[in-house]
């Protein structure tokens, strides 16, 4: 109610003025987030969505169900049902919960006699993937007791299989055992948010027979329209996981997968994987880029498939690319990786959060001649003009590692930065010479260019020039730590104490004489 002291409207006109700055900057922000591509922009208002979740994604490296990536996938699943949105999911898993069940009733039927008889063994039975009861002599070998084991476990005998054919059929019976456990944790998952789940278990046949495709459809609509998600998977019990020619319908779940967008006519189909997305080369390789976008002509290199699943990327492309094909209501697929626990949301949600992403998630597939691939095209078009013309994405990478030493540099004690900048200069003065002969080559392209003789100056090296660097460095170096330095301190209200300390901001500019 009296009139403020001087100081105190000092002090509010300096909050006022800092305040601005904060609003400066957050203004700033806003105006140079990066802009969304139009392409990806299009996906979000996609109605009817269809997610597919792989083995690697739904599995840890052990077989074991991974709960944190499918816990993330349920949430997001739920959001997308919270907005209106049609989920229909597609997803693997079952074969490796099964096998695990299938070892464990297996050993659980074998006798204290078979169990000793086995001995340290007995692990051998877990990487064949079997399970039951069986009776060796001591004198087998591991490998030659494992095939009898095996042999025994899916009963050769009635059926003339081959091995190989013997272990389709028990990875078959796994699947049955494991599509209850599977069901049993989307359940105890999806229940958590109040959304029920249906399973459906397809075979190829089902889309052959006009009756059960007719059934099928109207089974799918039923379930989406009253809310409910439908959990598809192959029915392995049936069809043996027994693989595919080429004129089957599909030949894993990828395939599956895009059978059933186009099926039931998705707008959008979402493949997980264990990567980012589709690679110029395999990713492990170095240099290898991610396409944002994939076209018709597009070739790229193809990697190792994951261990888990019997797809791989090849499995992928393909099966991205028949969902899209020309006649098909599904206008757009993306191959994504599943261990971004924010992979679906940041392809689907309302809106755009441009601050937890430089570059667009995934790979793109767009239905051949379709206005979204022209959109694409046009995007990649544009992006590759920008790479040629600027370097401005290869100065931000640097800048950005730059950055990031930077503040490496700036926790060390003072006494360690002392001594780089002295190393820094008597690596000057011993590389004097090829510092030198680096220069000289400069001036003579500057003087083929036409370079002035002024900026010409200004660019050569010399002994001294170098001995001047030396020294400022090392005078540098002497000093006391400019860091910290508490350099004014006044008490502006009780409990309130501003204070003036030195801190480091980094590079600002460069400028060479």
């Amino acid at each position: 109610k009296s009139k403020p002291s001087t100081h105190t409207d000092t002090c509010s006109l300096k909050s006022l003025h800092h305040y601005t700055e904060l609003l400066s900057t957050r203004i700033l922000l806003v105006e140079t987030m990066p802009k969304e591509l139009e392409s990806r922009r299009a996906l979000r208002n996609a109605r009817r969505v269809l997610i597919k979740a792989g083995t690697s994604v739904v599995a840890n490296d052990d077989g074991r169900p991974s709960l944190t990536r499918l816990g993330s996938i349920c949430e997001q699943i739920a959001e997308l049902h919270r907005n209106g949105v049609q989920v229909i999911m597609v997803s693997s898993g079952a074969t490796g919960m099964g096998k695990r069940l299938m070892r464990k009733h297996g050993r659980m039927n074998m006798t204290m006699a078979e169990v000793a008889s086995f001995g340290e063994n007995i692990d051998q039975l877990s990487n064949a993937d079997q399970g039951g009861g069986a009776q060796r002599t001591r004198s087998e070998s591991g490998d030659a007791m494992s095939e009898r084991f095996f042999s025994e476990v899916v009963n050769t005998n009635e059926r003339p299989h081959s091995m190989h054919n013997a272990k389709k059929t028990y990875d078959s019976a796994c699947a049955a055992a494991g599509q209850f456990e599977m069901m049993n944790l989307y359940n105890a998952l999806f229940s958590q948010m109040e959304i029920s789940a249906a399973q459906v278990l397809l075979t190829e046949g089902d889309f052959r027979n006009q009756d059960h495709l007719s059934n099928l459809h109207y089974s799918i609509e039923r379930l989406l329209n009253l809310g409910i998600i439908p959990i598809v998977n192959e029915n392995d019990a049936i069809s043996a996981n027994r693989g595919y020619t080429e004129g089957d319908l599909f030949s894993d779940n990828d395939s599956l997968a895009a059978l059933c967008a186009r099926s039931f006519a998705c707008d959008l189909c979402i493949l997980l994987t264990d990567v980012d997305g589709v690679f110029d080369r395999p990713p492990s390789e170095k240099g290898a880029k991610l396409l944002s976008f994939y076209s018709q002509e597009q070739s790229v290199g193809i990697g190792e498939k994951s261990k888990h699943g019997r797809g791989g990327m090849a499995s992928k492309i393909s099966a991205a690319q028949s969902a899209v094909k020309p006649g098909s209501k599904t206008r757009a697929c993306v191959v994504v990786s599943g261990t971004d626990l924010n992979a679906i949301r940041s392809l689907t949600s309302k809106a755009y959060d441009g601050t937890d992403q430089d570059e667009p998630k995934g790979t793109l597939f767009a239905t051949p001649g379709s206005p979204l691939e022209q959109q694409a095209l046009k995007e990649i078009a544009a992006a590759k003009l920008n790479s040629e013309v600027s370097i401005s994405e290869d100065a931000r990478k640097m800048a950005t590692a730059s950055r990031d030493e930077a503040r490496k540099l700036q926790s060390l004690p003072h006494s360690e930065r002392k001594a780089i900048l002295y190393a820094v200069a008597d690596a000057l003065e011993a590389q004097k010479d090829t510092l030198l002969k680096a220069n000289a080559i400069d001036l003579e392209n500057a003087e083929k260019d036409g370079t002035s003789t002024q900026l010409v100056s200004r660019l050569k090296l010399t002994d001294s020039k170098l001995a001047t660097l030396s020294s400022g460095i090392r005078q540098i170096a002497d000093q006391s730590d400019p860091l910290g330095v508490v350099k004014a301190k006044r008490e502006v209200a009780d409990g309130l104490t501003l204070q003036q300390i030195t801190v480091p901001i980094g590079v600002l500019m460069i400028i060479f004489e």
